[in-house]
């Protein structure tokens, strides 16, 4: 899971996004405020923050470094870009494998040997 967070005014907001599952959310104040499916390299979230103004996230794969950048636009004004490397997303998947490579281990002991 990619995190990218940012404090815009007196919100603060994140989008997360999932390399594995294609699963995006946006939360603000931790409130999840939308959420989608995408497998493609890039993806738009519009939304409203708590005061009424109108806010995007961009987020896309830079074709040429393999970062992931989310971008923020509020009023269609660039606010902020964000971005996280490839050895970021290649860490973070690592660690997922890891932790299911684990948990099958554990379900798999479970079953050849039960606690009687």
């Amino acid at each position: 899971m990619v995190s990218f967070k940012y404090e815009l005014n007196d919100d603060s907001v994140e989008l997360q996004a999932s390399d594995w599952f294609g699963l995006e959310r946006v939360l603000v104040n931790g409130q999840q405020v939308s959420s989608k499916l995408n497998f493609g390299p890039k993806s738009v979230h519009n939304i409203c923050l708590n005061d009424g103004q109108q806010c995007s996230f961009k987020l896309f794969i830079d074709p040429q470094t393999d970062e992931l950048t989310c971008r923020i636009y509020k009023h269609n004004q660039l606010i902020t870009s964000l971005k996280q490397g490839k050895n970021s997303l290649i860490q973070g998947q690592r660690l997922l494998q890891h932790g299911l490579l684990i948990g099958s281990s554990l379900v798999l002991l479970a079953v050849l040997f039960p606690y009687n």
